[in-house]
């Protein structure tokens, strides 16, 4: 069987929409660089978070 790695060691970002911190995702392993938001609703909200600052 294979190592279970804690989830303290998975590599973290910051969402810029919602400033709430995001953990690495199997499903977001081969394009974890690209990822900058935590949900697809952040995603859809981005134009406000932009217009606000």
């Amino acid at each position: 069987m294979g190592r279970v790695r804690a989830k303290a060691d998975f590599p973290e970002k910051i969402c810029p929409v919602c400033q709430r911190p995001f953990t690495w995702r199997k499903k977001w392993a081969d394009c974890w660089d690209e990822v900058k938001y935590c949900s697809e609703r952040c995603r859809r909200r981005r134009s406000q978070a932009q217009s606000v600052e």
